[in-house]
Parts: structure tokens; sequence; C-alpha cells
């Protein structure tokens, strides 16, 4: 089965405004000030001053990034990923839930601008300029974010193109969507891998500090994985299930990986015998 057939390209896009601004005016003050080049540093305004409700949409925004990517996988292409069929349904549910999420955070700041512009006007002195910011009734448009969704290339081409040049072409189209998927299974292992190795390298540490983040991690990665493995790779499918069996069963609560030496140190052995494994498969990806 071809991978056009497992999957398409996705491409997240987000906007928001800032809320800062490179004050020349500022910068050259500062630099004669102390008796130096305009060159050697910028002055960047916070035009929102400590604007919470613009911080939350921020966060928002990075988190739907980040969720974006663990869901995807690389195609190649800066900015677009490879959704799996498999992870399609699951994954914009959630983008759908998260954007509107988003919409609310962006309208609570919208309502709030005016107001805090005149605040910025108090905190800012000499450095508030009214050009600096967005017309109340422009504000809403500097936010922004959608999910284009398209199939994956095909060598399958109907163009009025000289045969020679078409096979050319095909022959690209299929080393690239090849070389594509390839890189996107390398990638889970990888990603699979890397935690598994954060995990032991905390274990097999006394002195480290054991965090519920490292193990949640793990938790997350492996209910996400089965998604991820678009070509059904059952080596995958097989270290997966040996990660929650040998690393997240129900003796190893990150309180009993805090607190019983024995139980961390088996832990952590289990890791790296997991980890010899995947590097062996690895290896052929």
């Amino acid at each position: 089965m071809k991978l056009s057939d497992k999957a398409v390209l996705a491409q997240l896009s987000i906007s928001r405004w800032t809320a800062r601004k490179f004050d020349r005016k500022a910068t050259h003050q500062v630099a004669h000030a102390n008796s130096t080049n305009v060159d050697v540093g910028r002055y960047n305004k916070a035009l929102l001053p400590s604007a919470d409700l613009l911080a939350d949409v921020s966060r928002k925004a990075a988190d739907i990034r980040k969720r974006f990517y663990e869901n995807t996988l690389p195609w190649g292409i800066n900015g677009t990923q490879i959704l799996p069929a498999k992870n399609y349904m699951a994954f914009m549910q959630d983008f759908r839930h998260e954007k509107s999420d988003y919409e609310y955070l962006v309208s609570r700041f919208v309502s709030a601008y005016p107001a805090l512009q005149q605040d910025a006007r108090r905190s800012l002195g000499s450095l508030y300029n009214s050009a600096d910011y967005p017309h109340p009734v422009d504000i809403a448009g500097k936010f922004s974010m959608d999910i284009a969704v398209f199939p994956i290339p095909s060598d399958d081409f109907r163009l009025s193109i000289a045969d020679d040049e078409l096979e050319r072409i095909q022959l690209d189209v299929h080393s690239r969507v090849s070389k594509a998927a390839k890189d996107a299974m390398a990638d889970v292992w990888q990603r699979l891998y890397d935690r598994v190795e954060h995990m032991a390298n905390k274990l097999k540490d006394p002195d480290a500090r054991f965090h519920a983040s490292t193990v949640e991690h793990v938790v997350e990665l492996c209910k996400i994985l089965p998604r991820l493995n678009f070509d059904d790779d059952p080596n995958l499918e097989d270290m997966r299930r040996e990660v929650e069996r040998n690393l997240l069963g129900p003796t190893q609560s990150v309180e009993v990986l805090r607190n019983s030496p024995t139980v961390r140190e088996a832990t952590a052995d289990s890791a790296a015998d997991i980890m010899s494994k995947m590097s062996a498969f690895m290896g052929g990806q």
C-alpha cells in the first residue's frame, strides 16, 4: 500500500500579535548613554507589560503547536507534516477543541485590549507611541489558527510532458515519498527510544530527582504510538508493549520508583534492555 493511502499532509498555521516592537529612538538613546554604537544592541518594547490575557493566548498557541508535532511525523519540508490516517480523526477532534479554546482566549484579550492599551500608556511613559498599536477594530484580525490538509503526492501523473521528463518526475516523486516514509518511521522509533533513554538515565542515578513527568511522557507516547505507526511495523508495536509491560506496570508507580531502590534498579535494567533491543531494529531504519 502506498504512503498516500495511509496518510495525508498537514500544515498548521498560527498567527498572533506579539505586542513587541523595536524602538529605534530608545535604541539610540541607550547607545548614546553608554557611549557605544547602535549596532551593539536593540531595544524591543513590551507594548502591553504584564498582560496576562495575551500571555494566555501565547501559551495556548505554543501548546497547540507542540501537540501538532507530537501527533504528526516529518515530511521534509518545514511546516508540513505527515498525519497518519489512523490518527486523523482523533487528532482533528482534539484540534477543533483546542482551536475553540484558543479563540475563546483571543476573544477575552480583544475585549480587554482598549483598557490594556490605556494601562500601557501609563506604564511605558515616554516610550509609549500610539502608532505601535493596532486599532481596536483590527486587533482581532491579528489572530488566527487553522490546519490545511493535502494529499501526499503520487507518482501517477497525467500531464502533457515529454515521456522522458515525465518518467524522471515520477521517479523523483517516488524516491522522495519513499524516503519521507522511511524517515517518518525512523522518527517514531527515535521518539520512543529517547523517552526510554531519558527514563533510564533518571532511574540509574540515585541522586537524580525523579519527576512524575518522566513517566507521564512515556505513557502519553505509548498511547499515541499505535496511531503514528502508519506502516504497522510489528517490531515497533512489540517494543511499545514491552515498554508498557516492563516500565509502566502497576508495581512501577512514580512513588514506588522514587522510594524503592530495588524496583528503581530493576526498572533501569529493563529500560537498558529495551534500548538495546530497539537499537538493533533502529540500525535497519
